[in-house]
């Protein structure tokens, strides 16, 4: 899963780019509002974590600008700001969530899970198929009554399938999903996880289509 983080504290920044990339998140960080609007328009995330007090363009100003181009991506902000009134006003201006700092990133973790799962439509906590499960609060897999745990990077690819059951996704979409910027990526980085994964759960937990991609089946 790729985040987009947007802080421009650099401590905090720091803290919640490496607590990320330990859970196996890929994560691109920038530290002005303006620039983060740009890059938005350029790369597709599966979430945003959204600080308010940025400089060169305001916290609340980006989330406007996002919700006025109509982009529907997960919102989280992540702020200082603990007045009422500005609670009230990023969820009215679009937020999907509203968190304090200080903050355990256990629960900031938690509060990604849950803004996901409503944005697919999803009420429970599991991801499923229906054939293949997995728990994004214990990186625990399920595929015909194997039940085993994860690495994160087996983790964060499988997820990344699972989220688009019966959809290929290519090489380059699968880095894309599990490295952020200027992390190394191995050639054959992806064919080792999936091959990681296949000798945990079997072979036909994910579906190879030769020189396209691989998959999941959208079960039943």
């Amino acid at each position: 899963m790729r985040i987009f983080l947007i802080e421009d504290d650099q401590m905090i920044g720091d803290a919640i780019q490496g607590a990320l990339k330990d859970a196996a998140f890929a994560v691109d960080w920038i530290r002005h509002g303006q620039d983060a609007l740009s890059t938005l328009q350029a790369q597709q995330y599966d979430l945003v974590l959204l600080d308010l007090g940025l400089p060169k363009k305001d916290g609340f100003d980006v989330l406007r600008s996002i919700r006025e181009d109509n982009n529907p991506i997960p919102l989280i902000v992540i702020t200082a700001r603990d007045s009422l009134d500005d609670r009230l006003r990023g969820l009215d201006s679009g937020a999907d969530d509203y968190l304090v700092k200080p903050f355990e990133m256990a629960e900031l973790f938690a509060r990604m899970r849950a803004v996901i799962r409503r944005k697919g439509g999803i009420a429970a906590p599991l991801m499923s198929n229906g054939d293949l499960t997995l728990d994004p609060a214990t990186h625990e897999a399920n595929f015909e009554d194997v039940r085993v745990r994860l690495s994160a990077r087996e983790f964060a690819l499988l997820q990344a399938l699972l989220i688009r059951p019966g959809a290929i996704l290519s090489r380059t979409d699968l880095e894309d999903r599990i490295y952020g910027w200027n992390q190394e990526v191995e050639s054959n980085a992806v064919e080792f996880l999936i091959h990681s994964i296949r000798k945990k759960l079997g072979n036909a937990a994910i579906k190879n289509v030769r020189g396209v991609g691989w998959m999941v089946s959208k079960g039943n």
